[in-house]
């Protein structure tokens, strides 16, 4: 990989990053038009929509047990979005992303069972228990906490679901799935709360649409282009930053306060994740997830008009010296 390529891939990742935690501040500024359940039913249905459209999957030539795993896939997914909505509805933004990202974190810890990355348990748990702290004196709000924890919790289940659609499931295909089946979930809770808020004003369905564009088609789109230019384990320090974007966003653009305990908190919390991807054991068949968390094979190319992957050839130079896979999954599951 030539020097000029690594820089692009970079800017790439960096743009993902920013697309997707862009969209989480744009949802919590239309709280004040449309409820969480209804911001999260519109991002779900509309990237379902888009994907769908894109993948353009054949839903009968899916196994009962295909379906059992994209249903699982889809109900993490609609838990995770759901939960982390309310929870930013509660607590600032980049203090949920931060809460929300020790599941994923959790997941590839346990997953590794080296006793020298404890480190990063321990760096993680400090992070999570000053936010703890902070909530039960009163600073924080004890339920967009735990919201943001059951996110946490969601997004790592999501994780291993992913991982069993991607190894039964071509490109995209698994995730635009997984969306329609969110959306169906979401459904219930939101339609009437939505119904209501494009009636009362139409114009709440650009903002909602900017969320489904940012954070789930040009988040992925991006992620994928940059993977083929930059090592894996350089992908998976750089998502650590989503904390801090989140934060940024959210100071910029709502005008949220962060106080030093937790700044301190995120910063922890972005060492680990940043720390587990610079010490992941390398994998000999590895996936890659970021952050919109669907996978495809790290060593595999996809077409996004067709969602179909096909293997490089043997002298192609987009994985050289690429040995490990910070937010990949080993044959043996789990997130690394």
């Amino acid at each position: 990989m030539n020097r000029s390529s690594i820089l692009l891939g970079v800017a790439l990742v960096l743009a993902a990053i920013c697309a997707v935690q862009l969209g989480s501040v744009i949802g919590k500024g239309t709280f004040d038009r449309a409820d969480p359940a209804s911001v999260t039913l519109g991002r779900l249905a509309i990237s379902a929509v888009v994907l769908m459209l894109i993948a353009r999957p054949r839903l009968f030539s899916f196994t009962g047990k295909t379906w059992l795993w994209m249903l699982m896939f889809g109900t993490t997914m609609a838990g995770m979005n759901l939960t982390f909505y309310l929870s930013i509805e509660r607590i600032p933004v980049g203090v949920a992303v931060t809460i929300e990202l020790i599941g994923p974190l959790a997941v590839a810890l346990f997953q590794s069972r080296r006793f020298r990355e404890l480190v990063w348990v321990l760096l993680a748990l400090a992070g999570v228990v000053i936010i703890g702290l902070q909530s039960f004196r009163g600073e924080m709000d004890p339920v967009g906490v735990l919201l943001a924890a059951s996110a946490g919790v969601f997004w790592g289940l999501y994780i291993i679901a992913s991982k069993q659609v991607g190894q039964r499931v071509a490109g995209l295909k698994g995730l635009a799935v997984a969306l329609m089946i969110s959306a169906v979930l979401v459904l219930p809770l939101a339609i009437v709360p939505l119904t209501n808020a494009v009636a009362a004003d139409p114009s709440i369905l650009l903002p909602i649409g900017a969320i489904a564009l940012l954070s789930s088609v040009l988040a992925y789109g991006l992620e994928l282009i940059s993977l083929r230019r930059i090592p894996t384990r350089v992908f998976g320090v750089m998502m650590a930053l989503e904390p801090a974007a989140a934060a940024a966003f959210a100071i910029m653009l709502l005008g949220e306060t962060i106080g030093p305990l937790e700044l301190v908190a995120i910063a922890l919390v972005m060492i680990a994740s940043a720390g587990v991807a610079l010490t992941a054991k390398p994998a000999h068949e590895r996936v890659v997830t970021g952050t919109v968390g669907t996978i495809i094979p790290a060593d595999e190319s996809l077409d996004v008009r067709t969602g179909e992957i096909t293997l490089p050839s043997e002298d192609d130079e987009g994985h050289e010296g690429d040995d490990s896979d910070p937010r990949g999954i080993d044959p043996d599951g789990g997130l690394r």
